[in-house]
Parts: C-alpha cells; structure tokens; sequence
C-alpha cells in the first residue's frame, strides 16, 4: 500500500498535536509523517502494521512510531459491515523534536529521552505497568492545555525512556516512501487483506498489478523487506494468534481457520515467527474467564 504523508494540524498556541478519535473504523491508510506518534488503542481489534512487522492488536495495545516509520491499523472485518454498531477509538500524540525544545533536550538530564526517541526509529511496543500508567496519563493529556500540556507530555516521555517495558516493533529500519511505483502495493494489501484465509496465489496477485511474477516477488520484498510468501504467513499467524488466545478451538481447529492447509507446517511457522509452539503460546497469554 502506498504509504501517504499525513498531516495533523496543531492548535493554536499548542505546540504539539494529541487528539481523541472514534470512527467505525480505522480510515487512515498505510502512512507515514516526520513527527513521533504515541497511540493508544482504547477500543476495538484488529491487525497492526509498522515498519516490516504485523501483529493484532487490541484495546490497551501503545505504540511509539519514529519519523517517517510507516504504519497502518486495520479493524477486523465485523467493524467494516454497515450498522456494526463496533467502534474504533484511540488517543494519538504528534510531536517533533523541536515540540519539545532542541536545546532543552541536548541537556545532560534528557539523555534517557533522546535515547528513547532514537529506538523509536524501528518502533517500541510499551507493555507492562508503564503501559498502565503512559493510558492514564494520556486520558490526562486530552484535558491539559499550554504549559500543564507540554509538562504531561514530558512525564508521559520520562515514564517511557525509565521503563524496561518495551520493546522494538519492526525488525529492521523501514521508512515511508511516497513514489508513483508504490501505488501497487495499494491493492497487493488490500487483496490480501480480504483473502488471506483462502488459497492466494502469487500469479494472480501479480496479475492484479500488471507485473510478471519475478519483478512482482522482487519489488514486493524490496519494498517490504520480506518475501510475499512470508507476508501472507505473517497475516495468517497473526490472526491465529489472536484466536488461539481470545476461543477455546484446537490448535487444528485453528490452523485450518486461518488459512493453512498443513498442520505441521502451521506449528513450524508459528514456532519460528513466535519462539513457541502454538499450544505454549495459548498457555502463556490466554486470559481464562
């Protein structure tokens, strides 16, 4: 998909953007911006991707995007039907460094936080009790203005650059890129998106953009830093680990429920993109009634 830049005005007199917002679905596309994001889903599920790595996400779920990392938050399909009565909601914060003030962060008190930024770069998955405490403080934020803003927002930066609690998203450093060529992959997403519990071949998806199947295989993992092949896997996986921890079906059940047609081609894959089998991983995360 191509990533587009996006721009959230600031308002008057404030000098970085947060904003509350509550749509039926996530509309943003596949996009990038030169300010920091801070996001905290606060209703809904659905697939998360920034930079090269996709993964469900769900309310509580806090992400810390770089500059120009590109990023997209997709609702599970329910949230798409008309009359759903689903919401999706979350709390966003762009700010660039000079929100901040680039002297005061060159001071020797704010090594923490220019270090946090620097990681940011490949993204930061924030957990634990420093993901409790960064929620409330953004609920606080929406409600700050001026200097009582500003202050929150470098508590809100204190609490994440002390944390041991986070966690790199993206493998690798992936930055948004906005040419004509990447249009393709607008629908190569989209296909995808809404066919991967089913047979999806690479002929027809290289079809779908007019290319042959080799320069398809080679722009698609140039431009995602992963195969398609890989990409697909990654969806799957994803959305059965998502299953494994929030229905009581087989691993079995599952495997054949998000697209696999092999059971012990689904445990290796599960295994190697997650370090555990898909029966530990339900062990491990699986919040029992």
């Amino acid at each position: 998909m191509k990533p587009v830049l996006e721009y959230l005005p600031r308002e008057e007199e404030e000098s970085f953007v947060v904003k509350y917002f509550d749509y039926d679905y996530y509309p943003t596309p596949w996009h990038y911006h030169p300010e920091y994001e801070l996001v905290l889903v606060t209703e809904s599920t659905g697939k998360r991707f920034i930079g090269d790595n996709i993964k469900s996400f769900s309310p509580g779920d806090l992400a810390l995007i770089g500059p120009n990392v590109p990023h997209l938050y997709r609702n599970d399909p329910p949230y798409y039907q008309p009359q759903s009565g689903l919401r999706a909601s979350s709390i966003v914060i762009h700010f660039l460094a000079s929100s901040i003030g680039d002297d005061f962060l060159a001071l020797p008190a704010c090594r923490k936080i220019r270090e946090l930024l620097s990681k940011s770069a490949m993204g930061l998955d924030i957990k634990g009790k420093a993901n409790t405490m960064v929620a409330e403080q953004m609920h606080q934020l929406l409600e700050l203005k001026g200097v009582p803003r500003l202050l929150k927002l470098l508590d809100i930066l204190n609490t994440l650059a002390e944390t041991k609690d986070k966690r790199h998203i993206s493998n690798q450093l992936v930055k948004g890129e906005n040419d004509r060529e990447s249009e393709r992959l607008n629908k190569v997403f989209e296909y995808v998106m809404k066919n991967f519990l089913s047979e999806i071949s690479i002929t027809d998806v290289a079809g779908l953009v007019h290319m042959a199947e080799n320069s398809f295989s080679r722009y698609f993992s140039q431009r995602t830093r992963k195969t398609f092949s890989a990409f697909v896997n990654e969806i799957r996986l994803s959305h059965s680990s998502r299953l494994l921890a929030d229905t009581d079906k087989s691993v079995s059940e599952i495997c054949f429920a998000s697209g696999f047609n092999n059971l012990s081609n689904f445990n290796r894959q599960f295994k190697s993109l997650y370090g555990l089998s898909p029966l530990a991983y339900r062990n491990q995360y699986i919040v029992k009634a």
